[in-house]
């Protein structure tokens, strides 16, 4: 955190606090964890990402921009619900849920470049490195928060994401065995 003349902290703008984040810059999650005032910044970040994606969807089947808000609104909640679950009882990290919302919020930013998407065979490459990229800022997010090691930060991470991937696939197969099942009386 910079400290200008008179030693108070200069508490950065929304956009100098999405590229700290992006960039990695471990004094940026310090900052939005222990500012409550952070979480309507946070999610800003989640809808500003989400509609360029969507964006950058354009032309791949994509859910359009209010899909794509509703989405990302949603998986950010339960992702940082399960964050706080996993990260807190499995490894006994500190943190409450709106450090969760507001680091994971912010963990999101790489994630406007995806609005290039839409360019045939470069966005796609693009999107894909941006989901690499936000993934690394999530582990950066999760360390940050918890207030633990990287091993347990990768962990939560990856055991949040296999419960989210597992629940949706559930969901997925009773959708699919219900439309079978209507299909089979109807028929």
């Amino acid at each position: 955190m910079e400290y200008p003349a008179g030693g108070f902290p200069r508490q950065r703008s929304l956009v100098e606090r999405m590229i700290g984040a992006a960039m990695l810059d471990v004094s940026v999650y310090e900052e939005v964890e222990h500012d409550l005032t952070a979480t309507s910044q946070a999610a800003i970040v989640v809808g500003i990402v989400a509609v360029c994606g969507a964006i950058g969807s354009w032309g791949h089947g994509g859910k359009g921009i209010i899909g794509a808000v509703i989405a990302a609104f949603l998986s950010w909640l339960i992702m940082s619900a399960l964050t706080y679950f996993i990260g807190t009882k499995l490894f006994a990290g500190r943190a409450d849920m709106g450090e969760m919302l507001r680091t994971l919020g912010f963990a999101q930013a790489p994630g406007v470049i995806a609005i290039v998407g839409f360019v045939p065979f470069l966005g796609r490459l693009v999107v894909f490195a941006v989901a690499i990229w936000q993934l690394v800022t999530a582990v950066v997010a999760i360390r940050q928060a918890l207030d633990f090691d990287t091993g347990k930060a990768i962990a939560t991470a990856l055991i949040s994401w296999i419960v989210v991937w597992a629940v949706i696939a559930a969901i997925g197969v009773f959708i699919l065995g219900s439309a079978l099942a209507i299909g089979a009386l109807a028929g």
